[in-house]
C-alpha cells in the first residue's frame, strides 16, 4: 500500500454575469506535485446555468472550460502553457480572475488514490443528484 500524498484542488465556476456574483460548479482541478499530477474534469450543467442566465453564451463557456483539461495535459496541444512544469500549470489555472469562468480557493487533502479523489469531488461537489 502507497503512503498518503498532500493534494491541492479548485472547483471551477461558471460566472455568467459577473456584476452578480452568482456561480455554477462546473468541474475540479486536482494537483500532486508528489506523483506529477494535474487533472482536470468538467461537468456543466447547462440548465443550472441558464438558470442564473438563460442567455448566457453557452457555446463560449463551454469552449473555455474544455481549455483546462488540455492546459492540464500540458505539451503542445496547450500552447505556451503546455511548456510550465504541472505545479505551474496549475498555480495559472487556479490564479484569481473576474471572468465568466473562475476557480475557488484551494483547498488540501490527503490520499492514496488520486483518480478516486478526483472521482468523489466531481460527485460530490460538481454533479448534481435528482
Amino acid at each position: 500500500m502507497h503512503a498518503p500524498h498532500t493534494y491541492d484542488y479548485a472547483i471551477v465556476r461558471v460566472v455568467p454575469r459577473v456584476e452578480r456574483g452568482e456561480f455554477v460548479n462546473a468541474g475540479i482541478i486536482l494537483s500532486c506535485d508528489v506523483e506529477r499530477f494535474l487533472e482536470a474534469r468538467i461537468d456543466l450543467d447547462a440548465d443550472a446555468l441558464r438558470a442564473l442566465d438563460a442567455h448566457a453564451d453557452l457555446d463560449l463557456i463551454e469552449n473555455t472550460l474544455a481549455t483546462i483539461p488540455t492546459i492540464c495535459a500540458g505539451g503542445a496541444n496547450a500552447g505556451d502553457l503546455g511548456r510550465l512544469s504541472a505545479r505551474e500549470r496549475f498555480h495559472w489555472l487556479v490564479a484569481p480572475r473576474s471572468t465568466m469562468v473562475q476557480t475557488s480557493p484551494v483547498h488540501t487533502g490527503r490520499c492514496v488514490d488520486l483518480p478516486a479523489v478526483l472521482d468523489h469531488l466531481m460527485s460530490t461537489m460538481i454533479r448534481r443528484t435528482v
